[in-house]
């Protein structure tokens, strides 16, 4: 006993001469104090070294930043602590000033978007109650909230009462638990296979999941998470919009059906990468439906139309999904990460279920005491949806609609504005704020890629603005991806004029 009592005497010492409370969010004034200190320098940091940049991006090399990083952190765990003051400095000296400014308007490049201020401010809420959204002892208030984002999502998207949903980290995970659902309910149906329980059965090696070839790709990633392979990936030819082709489809399915494969999902896109393309998602699910499959919609990227009083017919059909991803790090104009994964059939969580005694036991489930990790294939999970609760109530349904109609309108002008170019080719007529185009001039068509490739390297260096470079039919394009709604007709002219007059120099010099 008196050694004990020397313990406890020794720590609540060690807790006086230590004082660790400053170190951590509480009641206590020295807590509250630094608290405050560091978040404002956090915020000065932000606003001269990082939103203050006039560039969108300061055209340090790899090898000109790595060496600045290595010079400036020479410890990553210094046996002393670094002063506040000079982290914060150094911090905004070397990393926020040579960040991509996502909020520049000639950052364009990918699925990108700036967030909204209303969202920074609920990431300082989020971060500082850390509550963590497995169970209902961790995340109280949160989980209520989450609820009731999640029952406005299903009545928006699948208006149905039968559905659920929960946010994930984005539409990777939102569409491997797509797919995951979709392969057990159907070994399941099909075989009265238990996949939680035996693993994958016989047969696996004959499932088929189909999807267009302009389709994200994690529906392959999923396929071989899932144990398929890549080889269970059927792709579909597209139409000239990059749509999914019906006719392709039919006949994909008609060859599988002639080999004895069991094709079990179907995965429609509404927004693809690169062209921002939607499937014919009704025609696709009666498709889905004759043939008993699964039907999966990735709309990370276009869901965001539902908010749309101009473009929200661009989703007809949406509700005919399964499941349903939907991202909000893009055109909900949220910080990264945040997304949902919607199902029509809440049943079908049964199939990732677990619980655990010390976290989700079933007798929690029998008083009503809900914890979510019952719907997840993460475990410890952010407070995310508050960040999209705070900017739907703060700036409303109309503006969203009036910022994402606007991106989509820039689009058109922007492609209306390339195509009249002789010096430039256009691709494709934006679905929705997404322009594929390219340098061409009197180029070689052999010299065309390199040209182009030189083009979008040069402006990165510069730092002048970003585009993105992709391929369509083995060549090399350039990529406007619009979402930011502070960028103007006046921005997009500028980088045009700019393309073509590295374009035109590159020629001129013989390269």
């Amino acid at each position: 006993m008196v050694a004990k009592a020397n313990i406890l005497e020794r720590l609540n010492t060690d807790m006086e001469t230590q004082n660790y409370s400053r170190y951590f969010l509480n009641a206590g004034q020295e807590s509250i104090t630094f608290y405050q200190q560091v978040m404002q320098q956090a915020q000065t940091a932000l606003v001269n070294q990082f939103s203050a940049n006039q560039k969108p991006y300061s055209g340090l090399s790899y090898q000109e930043l790595n060496s600045l990083l290595s010079r400036t952190f020479q410890e990553v765990v210094p046996e002393k602590p670094v002063h506040v003051n000079q982290l914060m400095n150094d911090i905004g000296e070397v990393l926020l000033k040579n960040s991509i400014v996502v909020t520049n308007p000639s950052c364009i490049a990918h699925l990108h978007c700036p967030p909204l201020n209303i969202a920074l401010a609920a990431e300082a809420i989020i971060s500082g109650t850390n509550q963590s959204m497995d169970s209902w002892d961790q995340s109280s208030a949160a989980t209520m909230l989450e609820e009731k984002m999640v029952n406005w999502l299903t009545q928006a998207f699948l208006q149905n009462d039968k559905a659920d949903g929960v946010f994930t980290s984005g539409g990777t995970q939102s569409n491997f638990m797509g797919l995951l659902l979709a392969r057990d309910r159907y070994l399941f149906k099909q075989f009265k296979w238990n996949t939680q329980k035996q693993g994958l059965p016989p047969q696996a090696h004959k499932l088929r999941i189909f999807c267009s070839k302009d389709a994200h790709f994690t529906v392959k990633q999923s396929a071989f998470l899932l144990g398929l392979g890549e080889q269970a990936v059927i792709p579909i030819e597209t139409d000239h919009n990059h749509r999914m082709c019906l006719r392709d489809l039919d006949q994909r399915l008609r060859e599988a059906e002639e080999q004895d494969l069991l094709p079990f999902a179907l995965v429609a896109t509404a927004g693809t990468t690169d062209f921002g393309s939607i499937d014919p998602l009704s025609e696709v699910a009666r498709c889905a439906k004759k043939h008993h499959m699964w039907f999966h919609i990735d709309a990370a990227y276009g869901g965001a139309l539902i908010l749309s009083d101009r473009y929200q017919d661009k989703l007809k059909g949406i509700k005919l999904g399964d499941s349903i991803t939907v991202d909000f790090h893009k055109l909900f104009y949220q910080p990264i990460s945040c997304g949902a994964f919607l199902l029509k059939d809440q049943s079908n969580f049964k199939f990732i279920k677990q619980n655990a005694d010390y976290l989700n036991p079933e007798d929690d489930e029998e008083t009503g005491i809900p914890n979510l990790v019952t719907k997840s294939i993460q475990t410890t999970r952010r407070f995310d949806s508050l960040k999209l609760f705070m900017s739907l109530q703060a700036l409303g349904r109309e503006k969203f609609a009036e910022m994402i109609d606007y991106t989509v309108d820039l689009a058109k002008e922007t492609a209306m504005l390339i195509k009249e170019d002789k010096e430039l080719e256009l691709v494709n007529v934006p679905e929705m704020n997404a322009v594929v185009f390219r340098y061409v001039n009197q180029t070689n068509s052999k010299k065309v890629d390199k040209i182009n490739t030189f083009i979008r390297t040069s402006l990165l260096d510069k730092g002048n603005a970003i585009l993105a470079r992709t391929r369509v039919q083995g060549r090399v394009f350039l990529k406007l991806t619009l979402l930011n709604p502070q960028t103007t007709m006046k921005d997009i002219r500028l980088i045009i004029n700019q393309v073509k007059k590295i374009g035109g120099e590159y020629e001129y010099n013989g390269n």
